[in-house]
């Protein structure tokens, strides 16, 4: 009889960012273009911690040079100068590419992928490309051209970062968050309550709501605990 044929087990992709800059996620969609069938590509990095788009570019084409692009000009603009910084991204192409990888242990930077087949490994990227397309004012037609693209995005992204209160980071912007701002507001929120409790009790059956800032944001947080029990 010939050996039985064992499925390589492939572990959940599992990291904990305590502050800015320490994992960012990063992925690409497709937006409509003019006619059926065409396509432009929007290439997203986002900050864990913070939920802050830290980089972005929509170009025609998925290739490994445009995110090799996008990564050297968001490490410019973050200043990331030789602390620890995980990438992690689904398994495609312009992420896998042999230049890319080169470029990614140039700067420092550890790779980290989904596993493959499973579409809930990068759940940060995929939650903005929703609220991103589900927004009112994207055209669901499609896009005339690729500047007319870059331009609605760069409006969405200066709205998500800097207007848009995150219901997972206590309802502070991306960008408050990302530079430590959120830590006064959250605190100052946090009296506004306690004096709006002191002047009608009545109106309040328990304490105010829990507004201390955030310690840390895991990717796939049960396997985190899993795998430190």
């Amino acid at each position: 009889m010939g050996e039985v044929k064992r499925h390589k087990k492939w572990l959940a992709p599992s990291h904990l960012a305590s502050r800015p800059n320490e994992v960012w996620t990063w992925d690409i969609t497709w937006l409509k273009g003019p006619v059926k069938g065409l396509f432009y590509r929007l290439y997203l990095i986002i900050d864990l911690f913070s939920r802050k788009m830290v980089g972005w570019e929509i170009w025609e084409t998925e290739e490994a040079r445009y995110a090799e692009q996008l990564i050297q000009q968001t490490v410019i603009k973050e200043q990331i100068q030789g602390q620890p910084l995980v990438l992690h991204s689904d398994n495609g192409s312009p992420m896998k590419a042999a230049t890319f990888q080169v470029l990614l242990e140039k700067l420092g930077i550890q790779s980290s992928y989904s596993r493959p087949r499973v579409s809930n490994d990068n759940p940060y990227s995929e939650a903005v490309f929703r609220t991103l397309k589900y927004r009112p004012e994207y055209p669901d037609h499609g896009f005339k051209t690729l500047d007319d693209a870059r331009e609605w995005t760069h409006t969405f992204v200066d709205w998500y970062n800097h207007a848009h209160l995150h219901s997972g980071i206590k309802f502070v912007s991306p960008a408050e968050c990302h530079e430590g701002r959120h830590i006064a507001i959250l605190e100052k929120r946090k009296q506004v309550y306690e004096c709006a409790k002191k002047r009608h009790p009545e109106r309040w059956s328990k304490g105010i709501r829990n507004w201390s800032p955030h310690q840390s944001v895991a990717l796939n947080p049960l396997k985190e605990r899993e795998k430190q029990n």
